[in-house]
């Protein structure tokens, strides 16, 4: 039996693999139980452009509870902010597998609302 964390891999692997045809610049999601973090890769997928949690101090002491839509929609708004001042504003949204809803829809919506286009 192929248990769920192997599917949403499964389904990771997929979506990376177009964004790496495309050549887009990727902006990655990754969630836990308490913290959700973001990343932005070029487009060659070798660096690391930047990044946003709420794992993160600043982010920690606004914040609470790591683990929430409003904590998510935060943290998109900061790596939105991030990615302005590197002066790229399209990117590519790669949600890991995980659906989209509850806090990763919330990152993604708060980094729409702050001017990233995916």
């Amino acid at each position: 039996m192929i248990d769920k964390n192997i599917s949403r891999l499964r389904r990771a692997a997929q979506t990376r693999s177009k964004i790496r045809q495309l050549r887009a610049v990727r902006l990655a999601v990754h969630r836990t139980n308490s913290h959700i973090y973001a990343q932005v890769f070029s487009a060659d997928g070798a660096t690391v452009l930047a990044s946003a949690s709420t794992a993160e101090k600043d982010v920690k002491v606004k914040l609470p509870n790591g683990g929430n839509t409003a904590a998510a929609a935060a943290v998109g708004q900061r790596i939105a902010e991030k990615m302005k001042k590197l002066g790229i504003d399209s990117v590519a949204f790669d949600r890991a597998g995980y659906r989209y809803h509850g806090r990763v829809k919330a990152l993604a919506d708060a980094a729409r609302e702050a001017g990233l286009k995916f």
